[in-house]
């Protein structure tokens, strides 16, 4: 039998902590406490060697169960779609206009976040209505 492992989400992105704090929001994770010796995040990122200052940002599942988020600084802004996406769950058991609606009344939440709206896919008979958004800095998902 295979070992099932623990897995870790990482986002390439240019402001790691602006990311991780939208998907706090969204997810309702929260930035887990800073290493032993730092009273919070800042005075551990002003520990770090300038060139490496606001290079990575992390969020968790405060109940433990959801992977880790990991945000790290690359050079490059994202150009083109992704290859792996998140689906956010916030319709699960609703279909029709119920489902719409609570699609909606996130994707509403989330635009005020910083997220944007960008299309949705109603149901055709096989899957159910899905609704496509961007992240801060341009990262599709779906609120499923």
């Amino acid at each position: 039998m295979a070992t099932v492992r623990n897995l870790q989400v990482t986002f390439d992105c240019v402001q790691p902590e602006r990311v991780a704090r939208f998907w706090c929001e969204v997810l309702g994770y929260v930035v887990p406490p800073p290493p032993p010796g730092f009273v919070d995040w800042d005075a551990f990122d002003r520990s770090l060697p300038a060139e490496h200052q606001g290079s990575a940002f992390a969020c968790v599942d405060p109940a433990g169960v959801g992977p880790r988020l990991f945000f790290q600084r690359v050079p490059e802004v994202k150009t083109v779609k992704n290859r792996v996406h998140l689906d956010v769950r916030v319709g699960t058991g609703l279909v029709g206009e119920e489902r719409v609606a609570a699609l909606e009344s996130e994707c509403a939440r989330l635009v005020a976040l910083g997220g944007t709206r960008l299309q949705l896919h109603l149901a055709d008979g096989i899957n159910e209505s899905t609704l496509v958004m961007a992240d801060v800095e341009g990262n599709e998902f779906c609120l499923d």
